[in-house]
């Protein structure tokens, strides 16, 4: 009999994991920042359309997730013949929003202050991060785009799949969703990486970001 309980409790939890878990997107490869792609005087200036761009992310931990978005503050994408040579991109970190609890409930708002906390990202030390194009080629039918993050007071070099098409007066740049590892940035709360006796109330060092920008010719 306390076979038979304990395998229909194995099978339960199995199953809540099971369906439970989400796969989560494949992490950029990260490496040291590299020397970014400077503007030719030839590329023709796209300003990054601050309305019609953003960054969606999300956030795991063992109980479930939380997602949102982040602002572009400024940016410029930049081509020579139709083809993406160069850009960058300010990152307004105070608007970090989160879209799974309703913005009238008292969590969205401390989970908000939490994430802008010196706890996450210290804002007021950090108010922006960045992003500067130090690459793009064809790797196996896949646009691969790299460049440098600058988050907090690290920067990392990351490289991710989009894709890019133009209609002659705009660019627009969309990656597929992929994730980083927030330690590499040194966003430390919650994180295995750094302290070894949460149990389990870590949180994921995973990130899902997608990235999403309309550009249009300066």
């Amino acid at each position: 009999m306390k076979n038979y309980l304990f395998t229909i409790l194995f099978l339960s939890l199995l199953s809540i994991s099971v369906t439970g878990c989400k796969d989560k997107a494949k992490e950029a490869e990260t490496t040291e920042a590299e020397e970014v792609v400077e503007a030719t005087q030839e590329a023709v200036k796209f300003t990054a359309n601050l309305d019609s761009s953003s960054i969606a992310w999300t956030g795991f931990k063992p109980t479930g997730s939380h997602n949102g978005t982040i602002n572009i503050k400024s940016g410029e994408l930049n081509t020579v013949d139709g083809k993406l040579t160069s850009g960058t991109f300010l990152i307004d970190m105070s608007s970090i929003t989160v879209l799974d609890i309703p913005a009238d409930k008292e969590g969205n708002g401390k989970l908000v202050g939490h994430l802008t906390s010196p706890d996450f990202f210290d804002i007021e030390k950090y108010p922006n991060a960045t992003f500067e194009i130090t690459g793009l080629e064809e790797v196996e039918g896949k646009m691969m785009l790299s460049g440098n993050l600058a988050l907090k007071d690290a920067k990392n070099n990351v490289t991710f799949p989009v894709s890019v098409s133009h209609d002659g007066n705009n660019v627009f740049l969309k990656s597929e969703t992929f994730t980083i590892d927030r330690s590499k940035w040194n966003v430390k709360y919650g994180s295995k990486s750094f302290f070894d006796d949460l149990g389990d109330k870590f949180i994921n060092d995973d990130i899902e970001l997608t990235i999403n920008v309309m550009a249009t010719k300066a």
